[in-house]
């Protein structure tokens, strides 16, 4: 299977309008690709706190329309990143859309986790509350965003549903960047699954982002992993090592249900 991570920058100077533009052109650069990806927030920016009421659109608003062309014109699967989402009551909401090569719209995941503790997404945004997976003939796609990438109960969900592949479209800070690698290979490696996690680059609102896409592999293994500038990055990998992993080393199996607490 082809993926192709796209670390697009954000520049504070470039409108919405041309990045989407510009997205669309890198997308159908892409053909041959079996799935295309995004980062999170990338027409905003995910730190744009002040940008985020005058960008917000419908699901299917003026990026989804830009990117349903672009995934048709290449013939991709296509994980769109997320942009600002205004629900019909008015609700902000952090939402991925994944786009199926004949351009329609296969999903949406409302981010779970919002960042900010007491500002920010955190408090200007809704929380979503479902867990979601799309199958692909290769594989199935468990989805989660950036933040989400701390919280590996959303994960086992996921595995649970039959996620496969999990793919993480971020808009990480570069002064975490650390943890931002260190946790997509735990992901990986505690649920015997692909991570593919794709950062932003440039800066959001003064906030300088990691980029450092990443593909890794079920036991932990980097396959492949981007610098911290504008990047496309191209990795092939056999969606049969999953079951293959989870067969030859199958800790999944021993899971046991939570545990009480001892009383004194």
């Amino acid at each position: 299977m082809r993926a192709s991570l796209i670390q697009i920058a954000v520049d504070p100077d470039e409108s919405v309008d041309s990045r989407r533009r510009r997205a669309a052109s890198l997308v159908a650069s892409r053909r041959g690709a079996d799935l295309v990806v995004l980062p999170e927030l990338w027409p905003v920016g995910a730190f744009s706190y002040t940008e985020f009421e005058k960008e917000a659109e419908p699901l299917r608003g003026p990026t989804h329309d830009v990117m349903a062309k672009a995934a048709a014109d290449a013939g991709v699967w296509l994980h769109a990143g997320s942009v600002v989402e205004r629900a019909a009551d008015g609700t902000l909401y952090n939402t991925s859309l994944v786009l199926t090569p004949e351009g329609e719209l296969a999903a949406a995941y409302r981010k779970v986790h919002r960042f900010g503790f007491d500002k920010g997404e955190a408090v200007m945004m809704g929380a979503g509350d479902e867990l979601v997976t799309v199958a692909l003939p290769q594989t199935v796609l468990g989805l989660a965003t950036c933040y989400d990438l701390r919280f590996p109960e959303l994960f086992r969900g996921l595995v649970d549903a039959g996620a496969q592949t999990l793919v993480v479209p971020a808009g990480w800070p570069e002064r975490r960047r650390a943890h931002w690698t260190l946790l997509a290979r735990a992901r990986a490696v505690e649920n015997q699954s692909y991570v593919l996690a794709v950062g932003c680059a440039g800066t959001h609102a003064g906030v300088e982002q990691a980029g450092h896409s990443i593909v890794v592999d079920p036991w932990g293994e980097v396959l492949a992993e981007a610098g911290a500038g504008e990047e496309v990055l191209d990795v092939e990998f056999d969606p049969g090592m999953v079951a293959e992993t989870r067969e030859q080393f199958p800790a999944l199996k021993d899971r046991r249900p939570a545990l009480r607490t001892a009383r004194p």
